[in-house]
């Protein structure tokens, strides 16, 4: 990274108390209850006072919603926005060409109020699947939207998007860079139907500095690589999961290509993301343990993501966790059935720091040491590998009961 260090380039971030998409310059926020769920706030509005570059990362699930389909529209074409706005409650997906047409109106609609062109509204939806949008709810609230933007109502927002989570997700970062100081802020929702390339998950991330669309694309899918696609609650990936980020350069502090300005704002914008995905899986449905999976000196880059991502998504993995069993042979089964390149024979397994499973299918004696690890909220599993240097790291958490009896109700 041309002359700094991490170390040096970490230095450069302060995180903010209590911040969020509203911590940027230039940025409003607000979050109400229109009617769509039957108490709680559904509706989120985010605003930015001039126009900003806009970028997208959205889901691979090809079900995508109508929302989805819109925003990739705006930010892969114009590639500018003022608003995002985002209702909970009902996903409007699976809902063919009516629900397409009812995105439509809420986006149109939510423009004239905002007096600002249709192509500048980004537009979110997440809940159920299949049903149809209530478009009358949201538009009757628009003009309370509206009236209740304000510079710290970030935190609203991002209690809006919320459905089975439940605590809000809400981070902001100052950033040092070589002409001044910018902010980047987030809100994210996330809880169950979390999966890598996104699930049901949202991203909302707002910057102040002056970035040009193509550098500020190129940032965000680097960091949504390294974060929000390296967690799992339940492997299900979604149909309405995007991450959106608006930069618009109220900070007058610019980010060229290529500069060390731009690997520190990228660094500090994959932090964030770090931040909000290990939130994502910390508030994972019915979830008790916060699990992190560790891959070491795997062939290849792509060996060590596909052998996290088994472990990761393995649901006897996850109820041997939840029931602080340290039953290692289902870590090196899903491992070695993950279709990673992988020599079982030269593998070391750790629960923390302590091996339970050495090269030559050697077994330590350690079940209660074990035991006594994974009875803790925070686990650490280790696998090196010892055939390549590539190296990965994912998140997880465990199954529990109260998984089952969350998604067994949800829509009842």
């Amino acid at each position: 990274m041309h002359n700094q260090t991490i170390t040096e380039v970490e230095n450069k971030f302060t995180y903010l108390e209590n911040g969020s998409v509203t911590s940027a310059k230039g940025f409003q926020a607000t979050g109400i209850h229109c009617g769509i769920k039957k108490k709680n706030k559904d509706l989120a509005l985010i605003y930015s006072k001039v126009p900003a570059e806009a970028a997208g990362v959205y889901t691979l699930n090809k079900a995508k919603a109508a929302p989805v389909t819109i925003c990739e529209n705006i930010t892969k074409q114009n590639g500018k926005a003022k608003a995002i706005i985002c209702n909970s409650g009902n996903a409007n997906a699976c809902t063919g060409f009516e629900g397409h047409l009812d995105a439509l109106e809420v986006q149109k609609k939510c423009a004239e109020v905002l007096k600002i062109n249709s192509n500048e509204v980004l537009i979110s939806s997440t809940g159920v699947i299949g049903e149809r949008l209530n478009v009358s709810a949201i538009i009757n609230s628009l003009d309370t939207l509206k009236n209740n933007l304000n510079d710290e109502g970030g935190i609203l927002a991002a209690e809006a998007i919320m459905t089975t989570d439940l605590v809000s997700k809400h981070f902001a970062v100052k950033v040092q860079l070589s002409n001044g100081e910018i902010t980047i802020g987030g809100i994210a929702k996330g809880s169950g139907m979390i999966m890598p390339n996104m699930a049901t998950m949202l991203g909302f991330v707002t910057t102040d500095a002056k970035i040009e669309k193509e550098v500020l694309q190129s940032a965000l899918s680097e960091s949504v690589n390294d974060s929000y696609n390296k967690i799992s609650v339940d492997g299900e990936t979604s149909t309405n999961d995007m991450v959106l980020m608006l930069a618009n350069g109220m900070s007058n502090v610019e980010v060229e290509k290529d500069s060390n300005d731009y690997q520190i704002f990228t660094l500090a914008l994959k932090d964030l993301s770090i931040k909000m995905a290990k939130s994502i899986v910390a508030d994972g449905e019915g979830a008790t343990k916060f699990v992190t999976i560790n891959i070491k000196n795997a062939p290849t880059e792509k060996d060590a993501n596909t052998i996290a991502k088994a472990i990761a998504n393995s649901p006897l993995v996850k109820t041997a966790l939840n029931g602080g069993d340290p039953n290692w042979g289902r870590i090196i089964s899903a491992a070695s059935s993950s279709g990673a390149d992988i020599l079982p024979e030269k593998v070391t397994l750790y629960f923390d720091d302590l091996a339970v499973f050495q090269p030559n299918y050697k077994i330590n004696d350690v079940e209660k040491e074990a035991a006594k690890l994974l009875a803790e909220k925070n686990i650490n599993i280790t696998l090196d590998l010892d055939y390549g240097n590539a190296s990965t790291t994912w998140w997880t958490c465990d199954y529990s009961e109260q998984y089952i009896k969350i998604n067994a109700h949800y829509r009842t």
